[in-house]
């Protein structure tokens, strides 16, 4: 971890941990900005995981979870049609969010709805979603080869322009 150093915890207190002009005054304080109240010289600040839906006092609506629309296409040599819809739908099965999937000897193509705090998160689940239950699902060794990620509101300013999949398209796993 690189905000970890080894050898006794730093000093707390004094003067400089509050900004003041103590033994090490300015000279501790970090180029571009100031340092925290409750910190000592050169202590790192602890990191904190936070779970999905978890909100601090105060915190906007805008920094809780919301919905994003996520297409995962992936690729690889060429497997049997059954088998690579079976494998689809498994996922499926173990995986009720997904929306769609179309499928071909070669590629396929994910569409689903992702809860997450921001377009990172998303990304970052959909990422791993292919090889995680790659196994699990019988997936074919394929890679991704192509990820979009868009919010709740740009999904459906494409709907409503022409673009994208009709919302009538049937929920399940197709062929292209």
């Amino acid at each position: 971890m690189s905000g970890v150093r080894p050898g006794p915890p730093a000093p707390r207190g004094g003067a400089a941990s509050r900004g003041g002009t103590g033994a090490r005054g300015a000279a501790g304080a970090r180029p571009g900005g100031a340092r925290s109240a409750n910190r000592a010289p050169g202590e790192e600040r602890a990191l904190t995981s936070v779970a999905a839906g978890d909100r601090f006092r105060g915190e906007e609506p805008e920094h809780t979870p919301r919905l994003w629309h996520v297409t995962l296409s992936v690729s690889g040599a060429r497997a049997p049609l059954a088998e690579v819809r079976r494998a689809l739908e498994q996922l499926a099965h173990d995986h009720p969010f997904l929306l769609t999937s179309r499928y071909a000897d070669d590629h396929a193509e994910i569409r689903y709805w992702e809860e997450a705090r921001d377009l990172h998160d998303a990304a970052a689940v959909a990422l791993r979603l292919w090889g995680e239950h790659r196994q699990t699902a019988g997936l074919p060794p394929w890679e991704i080869v192509g990820l979009e990620v868009i919010d709740r509101a740009t999904y459906h300013q494409r709907i409503a322009a022409g673009y994208g999949p009709a919302p009538a398209t049937p929920v399940g796993v197709h062929p292209f």
